[in-house]
């Protein structure tokens, strides 16, 4: 028997390809955003996929307040923190984060999908949110994608 004639690739931060994608994020439901942003920012839809390196792509998101709830979400979920004083536990809705600041909510819905500790983390520095259709990551040329055509 001869050596096998192929090698497993793993990508490390020196070999990734990474790509900058655009997303338009108006009239998207935010949970099947999120989830599909998080499969582009961990590198699922790549042939290359390592799962311990961060293979994915920078993610753009323009139109975060044109975002939309299914159901009833809209005035029933509620967003809970914590000041980390006593009694700090603050909620809020997501009508009234719309008003305040949309790009939280996908912001949220985002980190909730991706790894929790340092991968996750590193993961959450890929991905960039803006309320409006302004951005300034023109300079990366990001290509514009339908999320319809990510399989992950």
């Amino acid at each position: 028997m001869d050596a096998v004639s192929y090698k497993t690739v793993n990508v490390n931060q020196a070999t990734a390809q990474k790509k900058w994608i655009l997303v338009d994020a108006e009239n998207q439901v935010v949970g099947r955003l999120a989830s599909q942003v998080a499969v582009i920012l961990l590198g699922k839809h790549k042939t290359d996929y390592t799962p311990h390196a961060d293979s994915g792509d920078n993610v753009v998101i323009i139109n975060a307040e044109k975002v939309r709830f299914t159901g009833n979400k809209l005035n029933d979920k509620v967003y809970l923190r914590h000041t980390n004083h006593p009694g700090g536990q603050r909620s809020a809705t997501p009508k009234e984060w719309m008003a305040k600041k949309p790009a939280e909510i996908l912001t949220w819905a985002i980190h909730g999908m991706l790894p929790k500790g340092r991968m996750g983390r590193k993961l959450n520095t890929n991905v960039f949110i803006y309320a409006g259709t302004e951005h300034k990551h023109e300079a990366q040329q990001p290509v514009k994608i339908d999320l319809k055509t990510i399989k992950g």
